[in-house]
């Protein structure tokens, strides 16, 4: 049987209560299959991405057939299907169109007032960390971070995450003037930093209670690229006692969840690792 898209079509002027369009089914089984491959984040084989998507194996190989003729799919050495050319040409489209700032801008906005939290986003300026918006709380902090303070790599919990992620050179190169930051410090690295820093990268997350700014707690935690390079950092901050600073509690949670949706959304995926 043939598939029989709906022939309507609702144009830009169509009211806002119109019938929904129906579209082809056969397609939206593809889409299965593509979804299926994306959660996934690795190379499948006929099998494994069928059982994923929910259908026999004999209904996905057709789809999965028209897939990689038209480039969408490819077939690795294994026969194993990931991304095709014509996906990956679609992806960087896509990246490119994005705006770091700009994308975060409604998660920044929905963590406070989900969490009734201060919200600050940084990026990696020309002197360092540096906050570019911060969303009060309704009971604002009375500290000195705004916009545009630059962040201490070493004794900030924003700027941990940074030093954390960017690679060696780029870091060695920052400490140097961390000094002239906001909590900064002549400090040589220590043996204890840097371990901390391999347990901000396990963790994907940092924290710094009543440091530097006694009396405030702050949860970071980064926003990755699709090369898995740092784009910007969000922060929740509030007073000491006044919420549950533990990684594990339901703001950190929250956080990570937030920035986990923005990195997906400019191209990093968890590497998952294959079932024995």
């Amino acid at each position: 049987m043939t598939d029989s898209p709906d022939t309507s079509y609702a144009g830009s002027g169509a009211s806002a209560d119109a019938k929904p369009q129906r579209g082809i089914q056969s397609l939206d089984s593809t889409g299965e299959l593509l979804g299926a491959l994306v959660s996934a984040a690795r190379p499948l084989s006929l099998r494994d991405l069928a059982a994923a998507a929910g259908m026999p194996p004999a209904k996905a190989f057709p789809h999965l057939v028209s897939l990689l003729k038209i480039g969408l799919l490819n077939r690795d050495a294994a026969g194993c299907f990931e991304a095709g050319p014509l996906a990956l040409e679609l992806g960087l489209i896509g990246l490119q169109r994005l705006s770091p700032t700009r994308e975060a801008e409604p998660e920044v906005v929905e963590l406070a007032a989900s969490t009734g939290m201060s919200v600050a986003m940084a990026v990696l300026g020309p002197l360092g960390p540096t906050v570019v918006r911060l969303e009060e709380s309704a009971r604002p902090l009375h500290v000195s971070l705004r916009v545009g303070t630059v962040m201490s790599l070493v004794n900030t919990a924003i700027g941990r995450v940074f030093a954390a992620y960017v690679a060696d050179d780029v870091r060695h190169g920052l400490l140097a003037q961390d000094h002239l930051r906001l909590a900064g410090t002549e400090a040589g690295v220590t043996k204890a930093y840097t371990q901390r820093l391999t347990q901000i990268r396990a963790d994907g997350i940092d924290t710094a209670l009543s440091r530097p700014v006694p009396g405030i707690d702050t949860l970071a935690a980064p926003v990755l690229d699709h090369t898995g390079s740092i784009c910007l950092v969000l922060a929740l901050m509030g007073p000491s006692g006044s919420f549950d600073s533990a990684l594990a509690g339901g703001p950190a949670q929250t956080l990570r969840a937030a920035t986990l949706r923005l990195s997906r959304r400019f191209g990093w995926m968890a590497v998952v690792p294959e079932a024995e």
